[in-house]
């Protein structure tokens, strides 16, 4: 298993100033954004369809199923572009 992208605050200062200063690059922080977003919609409509499918038996691999695929759905890819959306 890959370990999760933690937030960073260098990182975030960095996107702080794109936002501020680089309206091109700040438009493309956005697309991830959604990008981030449409992932985690997709992982919780797949869990549901796991549980549906499946119920609590193990999931291919291996893997503990359903419960493993619905530790995934809150993590971000881009947790950066998440942290900084207050100080916008």
């Amino acid at each position: 298993m890959t370990a999760r992208a933690e937030p960073s605050p260098e990182i975030q200062a960095i996107i702080i100033r794109i936002y501020r200063d680089d309206p091109p690059n700040s438009v493309l922080c956005e697309r991830l954004v959604d990008l981030d977003e449409g992932v985690q919609e997709w992982r919780y409509r797949h869990v549901k369809m796991v549980e549906r499918t499946i119920g609590t038996r193990r999931g291919t691999g291996g893997s503990s199923g359903a419960e493993y695929l619905r530790n995934t759905v809150g993590g971000p890819a881009f947790p950066d572009l998440w942290e900084v959306r207050t100080k916008l």
